[in-house]
Parts: structure tokens; sequence; C-alpha cells
């Protein structure tokens, strides 16, 4: 053979070897060092790693945070109004060596489905307990809920080498057959209040309008009230004057009444008057030689 073609060949079978027995674990990942199914060693610091050629085997698992949806699960709160909850849980894989003892070859897709069939009773069971009504599921005060089924769902999945971060709730629907009869309820409780806020309004207006009406018959009572007090205080100082002026100019008096009523008695175009001609109305008509 030649001496050429036998390096080559030996040299490529050299650098095979040396390729084969050199492997790289990223930080996202830990490794298993296998050898014939049985593990030999854990790798989980980043960079070069070496096992022996054709006899062992390398298996990766991811070690970051994993999100899992769950399916929707049906559950019964204490009050029987049966709910739809659609949760997520995340986890990591937190002891490698006893993940691939509890999993096998099945790996991370075995590992979901055993993880969820623990997520979903645990949720069920949480969720239906004495106590927790629908309504306690709706609002904020569900942070304590899902937190007690973290605490219960990541006991149960520690015997398969997993932690579970947490579990939350995306969606809390009611069942397509409680749909209906309840949009049905809610409208009819809505038109309810609706109807109680316009009794309320109308029965405030009625109020309003009532005590505004008082507050008018007050106003025009006391100004009539104020005007007749000034009318007759300016009749009293009328007369007053009417008074001193007859006391100091009897005469004068006289003719200031009679033009007063000569004022009121021709006023407009229809006036008429029947009287006879010697009446005093017309004593300031006369010359002073009587004509």
């Amino acid at each position: 053979m030649n001496k050429g073609l036998f390096f080559s060949i030996f040299s490529g079978g050299i650098l095979a070897l040396i390729l084969s027995s050199v492997f790289i674990v990223d930080e996202r990942e830990t490794a298993l060092v296998l050898q014939f199914g049985q593990i030999k060693s854990v790798k989980e610091d980043p960079g070069l790693a070496f096992k022996l050629p054709f006899i062992q085997e390398v298996v990766k698992y991811d070690a970051r945070i994993i999100a899992l949806d769950t399916v929707p699960t049906e559950v019964t709160p204490s009050d029987d109004r049966r709910l739809v909850v659609d949760a997520f849980a995340r986890y990591k894989i937190s002891d490698v060596v006893q993940f691939r003892q509890a999993v096998g070859v099945g790996g991370l897709r075995a590992a979901e489905d055993r993880l969820e069939g623990i997520l979903n009773p645990v949720i069920r069971e949480v969720l239906g307990s004495e106590g927790v009504t629908s309504n306690t599921i709706l609002s904020a005060d569900r942070a304590e809920l899902m937190a007690r089924i973290t605490r219960r769902a990541r006991t149960l999945a520690l015997p398969l080498g997993l932690e579970v971060v947490d579990v939350k709730l995306k969606q809390t629907n009611l069942p397509e057959q409680n749909l209906a009869a309840t949009f049905s309820r809610m409208r009819a409780e809505r038109e309810r209040e609706a109807a109680d806020e316009i009794a309320r309004g109308k029965e405030a207006a009625q109020r309003l309008r009532a005590q505004a009406d008082r507050t008018v018959v007050e106003i025009v009572s006391e100004a009539t009230r104020k005007s007749e007090i000034v009318r007759g205080e300016a009749d009293a100082e009328t007369n007053a004057i009417f008074a001193k002026a007859f006391g100091v100019d009897p005469e004068f008096f006289n003719f200031y009444r009679s033009l007063n009523a000569y004022k009121i008695a021709f006023n407009g175009n229809n006036s008429t008057m029947v009287v006879r001609p010697d009446s005093e109305f017309f004593n300031y008509f006369k010359s002073d030689s009587g004509n």
C-alpha cells in the first residue's frame, strides 16, 4: 500500500476519533454522558467536554425555564358555577439525573405529559375546594389560589426532577351551555339596576323641583312683602308731603290737586265728561271776571 495513502487514512481515522470524543455544552443546556444507557457523568459548565468515542453518547437537555400550556380544564367552585380554566405553567429541569431516570428516552415530551397530568388535577382540587367561589377565581384574590396550586404542583413534580416555577391562569370562561343563561341573567340584572337608577333620578329630580318651587314662592312672597312695605312708606311720605304743602299754602295745594284731576280726567282720546259749567271742577278754568 502506498505510504501516502496509508498516512491519509490513518490521519483521517485519528481525526474522526478525536471529533467523536469531543462535544460542546451550550450555556443554555445540561448534558448527560451515557454508556450503554447508564449515566456516567453530568456536564453543566459550558464549553468543550470529552467522552469515550463510539461507546458513550451525549444527551442534552434545556436548562432554561420552559412554558407549558395546559389543556383547558372544567372546574366547579363551591358556588356550583362551573368554569373552564385555561392555565399555563413555567418549569425547569432542576435535577437532570433524576429527570432522565424518571422519563427515560421520552425526554421533554414525556415529562410534559406527566407534568400536565399533575397540574390539571391540582387546579381542579384547589379551585374546587371549600370557600372558593367563582367570584374569587375571577377577582384579584386568585393570586393566592395560584400560589397554592404552584406549591402543590411543585411538590408533586419533584420526583420527575422538575421544579415548577409558577402556575398562572390565562383565561377563565363559562362552559358553552351556560353562556346564554348567564348572559340573560346579567342582562336582567343590568336592566334592573338601570331601572333603579332611573327611579332614583326621577325621585331626586322631583325633590329638587319641589325645593326650587318652594324657594320661588318664598322669594316672591318676600319680594311682595318688601314692595308693599316700600309702597306703604312711599304713600305715607307722599301724604305727609301733601299735608305739609296744604298747611303752607292751601290755595296752591288745591290748584295742584285740580291739575292732577284734569290730567287724569282728560287722559286718552275718547274721554267723555258730563258736568255742569258752574261745577267746582272748573274753578281754575274761570277768569277773574267769572267767565
